[in-house]
Formats: C-alpha cells, structure tokens, sequence
C-alpha cells in the first residue's frame, strides 16, 4: 500500500501563460501557506494549509519549509552533459570552440565507466540547481548514451538524450556514418524511449558535421518513431551559417537543410535560433517545433542575442523554454540563466518579467519538450517533480528579501540573485533527491 506524503510551503503555480497576460502576475495562483500531497509519485492535491491539514494523518510525513517557496522542478531543454568537465573554458567563439575544447573531451566518452562517472555528476548538478528534466547530447557514442540514462533511471528522473550524429567535419574518432548512425540510434530508441521515465532524443549536432545522407537517416528513424525526440542546435553563429550556406547551397535556409530532412515537428528541439528571421519563426511555429532560448552560452561565446519576444509572438507563438548549454554555458543553474535572458531581453528594447522568467523555466520548457501533461507545474497528476527554493538564501538575496514589497519582487530577486545556493530541496516523483546542507 503506497504513502501519502505532503509539503507543508508556500508554492506558486501558473494558472496561465504569463506572456498571453497584460498582467503576467495575475498569471500565478499564489498559496501563501500551501499543502501539496503525493502519492505514487505524482501531485493529488494542491491547496491551502487550513484546507488540506485535516486530510492528513498522524502517520503522513510531512516536510515543512516555512518562509519559503514550492514551485515545480525546473526544465533545461538544451544542454550537453559529455562537456561538463570543460565549463568555463576560456576565449573562443563556437567553430574554434567545438574545435579546440569539445571534440578533444567528447572522444573520452567511448569508455563507458568515464561516461558514467560524469553523467552521475552531471545529474547530482542539475539536480542540486533545482531542475528536474533536461534535453541532453549525449556523445556519438553509444556507451554515452547508456551511461547516462542508466544514471538517470537511478533517480527516476525524467530526461530526454540520445546519440550524437557525426559523420564529416569532425575528427576521426568522433565520427560514424549514416548506416552506423541508423543501427545505433535504433538500437538505444528499443533500449532506453520509454524505459522508465527515459526518452529519446534523434540528436544530428548540427548541419555541418552531417551529410545529407545522415539528416536523411535522422528523419527515417522520426518517421518510424512518431513519439521521439529530435534535437538539434541552429542558427547559433554567424560564421556556422555562412558555413551551413557553403555546405548546402541548393537549400533555401539553414532551416530548410532541416525540413527537407524531415526533421522539423513537434517534439523537435532546435537550440539557439539566435539569427532566426521571421520566414523561420513562422516555420517552427507551423510544424510544431521548439526552440531552446539559451542566453548564457550565447553571450559567453559571442554568438548574439536571441529575440525572446518575436519568437513568442502570439499570432504565431513557437514554443519556447530555456537551455543552459553546458559547457559553453557557464552555469546549470536556471536561475542564473534567467538573470541572463532579462539582460538579453533588456538589450533588446523588452523587459521580462520575472513571472514570464519563472514560466519559461517550468512550463514553458515542460511544453517545447511536449511534457507539459506530466511536468512543470504544480498540478494533481502531474509527477511531483517539485524544487524549494530560499529568497533569502544568500546575505545579498536576504538583504533584497527584507526590502521586498510583494511577490512579484521576490520572484523577481530571485531571477535576478538567484543560483544553486538558492534551491533547498529537489524532489524527483516525490523523493527527495538533494537536500541542500544546513549552515552552522
């Protein structure tokens, strides 16, 4: 017979899409002094202390966090874990980057006990910054691939990953071919795309280190899989689309490399998007796809500022979440990764509002990966993927926290100061996974 267990917190939840509301925090449904129960992993309930306390039993464990706030897992839709090793690695822009830094590391992950070394760090990281579900690249390898959702089935986390798909323009030791691609992928989709909570992800790097001949493989495994993932980065760097130009000239845009390959869908992640124009908005909308906002990785590897605002236009809305990209971006925490998106937003003539931040790091990327039925707010049914997280967490955070007016100042300090000392407690479909050490 299952348990219920309960969180005695205050906890916020998206009653709608903060970007659709002239008012983006009426957005939220605020419980000041909230209860969440959970059975079998998922939410039953939601609702006020004096409401739900009655319900409980002597018996019900219950975690109590006062003056602090519940809120569901985070959700990463574009990150690489093969390079977490290298995160923070100076002075390059992307081409040289992959070149100089990447490709040296990534050849390391044939060796399935290195891979699942740091696939175990990778998850303890993410977790630790409060978020529960990523979009993961693997290596081209597919020991990186069981590495790391054997990781993941540890901890019953939902996540997303796949074989990387490499066969010109990378080194020797990097690369497959369409026919290898094909058996391989095909082979980890029977494995590992539904095992568990795991899914997976047909993952082509990008257009330049694929042949027409593999992207045509990516779409054939789609078209057999109708319910997997594909995930791929575009129009990241001005000189990658020059590149993909030269590589492709019989195609009508970088996008269109993708399109004809069949690859463009719902369920298809498309990272970066930074140079998009609206001929390419207007496409992604019109398949379904998504696009990973990264805004960290994009400012340290100088590849420009992602228009936030016209990609969520709402005549044409592309679904949008938020990515970390480890290694070129320097932090997992999506806290952090929000700080950035504002600037980037600021920069650009648009203010986000820290409802809108918070939407993007859990609804939001819960619906560009089609989840949003099952994670990313606090729903009954939903998995009780759930993070805690402290205001007040930092001297500089408390300071800001004493001084705040209301909750959309709160909300917004923590956009702003927050970080992976910000997060309390992660829990994983009720589990407490990370539980942050108290100071003495």
């Amino acid at each position: 017979m299952s348990q219920i267990t309960a969180i005695h917190a205050p906890f916020i939840y998206f009653k709608e899409n903060p970007f659709t509301n002239n008012d983006p925090l009426s957005s939220i449904h605020y419980e000041e002094d909230g209860l969440v129960t959970i059975e079998n992993g998922h939410i039953i309930s939601a609702t006020s202390w004096n409401s739900g306390r009655a319900t409980l039993t002597e018996d019900t464990p219950v975690d109590h966090y006062p003056n602090q706030l519940l809120m569901a897992g985070m959700v990463d839709t574009h990150v690489h874990y093969p390079q977490l090793p290298m995160v923070a690695s100076y002075g390059e822009q992307l081409l040289s980057w992959l070149n100089n830094y990447v490709f040296p590391l990534e050849a390391r992950f044939s060796d399935q006990n290195y891979a699942q070394h740091i696939a175990k760090s990778f998850l303890s990281e993410l977790l630790r910054a409060g978020t529960t579900t990523a979009a993961v690249f693997c290596t081209v390898h597919p020991e990186s691939v069981n590495a790391f959702f054997t990781e993941s089935t540890k901890l019953n986390t939902c996540m997303v990953a796949g074989k990387v798909l490499m066969d010109r323009n990378a080194p020797d030791n990097l690369r497959d071919t369409p026919q290898k691609a094909y058996d391989e992928s095909k082979a980890l989709i029977q494995q590992w795309h539904g095992t568990n909570r795991q899914l997976y992800a047909v993952t082509p790097r990008f257009a330049p280190t694929s042949t027409e001949a593999q992207l045509d493989v990516a779409g054939t495994l789609l078209a057999e899989h109708d319910d997997i993932f594909m995930h791929t980065h575009l129009l990241e760097n001005k000189a990658e689309i020059a590149w993909v130009k030269e590589l492709f000239p019989h195609r009508h845009s970088y996008l269109d490399v993708y399109d004809k390959a069949g690859l463009l869908r719902p369920r298809s992640i498309l990272a970066h998007t930074v140079h998009a124009q609206e001929e390419d908005f207007q496409r992604c909308h019109d398949t379904g796809c998504s696009i990973a906002h990264c805004p960290s990785s994009n400012q340290f590897l100088g590849s420009g500022s992602f228009p936030l605002f016209q990609a969520l236009k709402p005549e044409r809305r592309v679904k949008t979440g938020l990515g970390s990209d480890i290694g070129a971006g320097p932090t997992l925490s999506l806290l952090q990764v929000l700080s950035d998106s504002y600037k980037v937003a600021q920069g650009l003539n648009t203010s986000l509002h820290p409802a809108q931040g918070l939407w993007l790091a859990t609804v939001g990327g819960a619906e560009a990966l089609g989840l949003d039925h099952q994670i990313g707010n606090i729903t009954p049914g939903h998995f009780a993927d759930l993070c805690v997280l402290n205001p007040a967490a930092t001297p500089l955070g408390r300071i800001r926290t004493e001084n705040a007016n209301n909750l959309s100042d709160i909300l917004f300090a923590l956009m702003m100061l927050g970080d992976d000392r910000s997060i309390s407690a992660t829990y994983v479909a009720g589990k407490k996974v990370y539980q942050k050490a108290s100071s003495s």
